[in-house]
């Protein structure tokens, strides 16, 4: 598909658009399943087959004009990479959009919240992964996917939710008063309003997929079971557009499987559920 949902072109013009989805092809530091970098395109060719209108809240949010970026980013390294991302996210920042990355593996998400902090003050950055991501170097590059939320934190708070696997040496880089664990959510949604309450006013939303159980989300790079379900993700993102400024966001890690064409229906429709979510907030 040429851009993001199956409607008329004029909503997908970036002159009238009033978000755009900047696809980031890059797969250069994952280190167990490959093929994300073919994440982007199977999102939005997964998208053809959304609905436009959402029956749960009752808008058809692609009115406020989607555009789908098509630029050719620098990823001969991931350096060059985080770098690209950073200068495109800045363009579209000053053209007033507000920018959702389609990713690629999670590094790609450095760039965006280094250009996004550079705009907003008080800015803090909501994760939801099964990994903490927060070493501080990992394989020869402080750009690897799994020191993306380290990276973060130079530029951010860091708000942890649904993480369930920790390596001994990012222990030191965990604020426990930030991090929601898998395991101590599963079962209640009293963690909701706390970790809402740990959020400033302006946030980046990141998700890694992988912070979904396998059970319905199992095309990721790193599956690991004990993860989200569907509506709690999206009760939890309900609440923050009802509480605090959305000001970017990502879905990422995406690694389309043959044949199995859930997993890209899933964030698809979380990508158009996103956008919904923050239209239906200002409605």
């Amino acid at each position: 598909m040429e851009y993001f949902l199956d409607m008329e072109k004029e909503f997908s013009l970036p002159e009238k658009a009033k978000y755009v989805l900047i696809p980031v092809p890059y797969d250069g530091t994952s280190t167990f399943i490959k093929g994300c970098d073919k994440g982007p395109e199977a999102i939005i060719e997964a998208s053809d087959s959304i609905e436009l209108y959402d029956p749960q809240f009752g808008i058809e949010a692609y009115k406020s004009g989607i555009h789908t970026d098509r630029f050719h980013f620098d990823l001969t390294s991931p350096e060059a990479m985080v770098q690209s991302v950073f200068d495109r996210v800045n363009y579209f920042l000053s053209k007033k959009k507000l920018v959702g990355l389609l990713g690629g593996e999670h590094s790609v998400s450095i760039g965006a919240i280094k250009a996004i902090s550079k705009k907003y003050t008080n800015l803090s950055v909501l994760q939801i992964d099964a990994h903490a991501d927060l070493r501080d170097e990992y394989q020869g590059s402080v750009y690897n996917h799994a020191c993306v939320m380290r990276r973060a934190q130079e530029y951010a708070k860091v708000i942890q939710v649904g993480i369930r696997n920790v390596c001994i040496e990012e222990k030191v880089n965990i604020m426990e008063e930030n991090i929601f664990y898998a395991h101590n959510i599963h079962n209640n949604s009293n963690w909701m309003k706390g970790a809402l309450d740990q959020l400033t006013e302006n946030v980046y939303l990141t998700i890694d997929l992988d912070g979904f159980d396998p059970g319905i989300m199992p095309a990721t790079g790193t599956p690991l079971p004990g993860g989200l379900s569907w509506y709690m993700v999206i009760d939890f993102i309900k609440l923050l557009c009802q509480s605090k400024k959305i000001v970017g966001f990502d879905v990422v890690e995406l690694c389309p499987q043959t044949g199995q064409h859930a997993s890209n229906v899933l964030a698809a429709t979380l990508v158009y559920k996103i956008i919904t979510l923050l239209e239906s907030s200002n409605h």
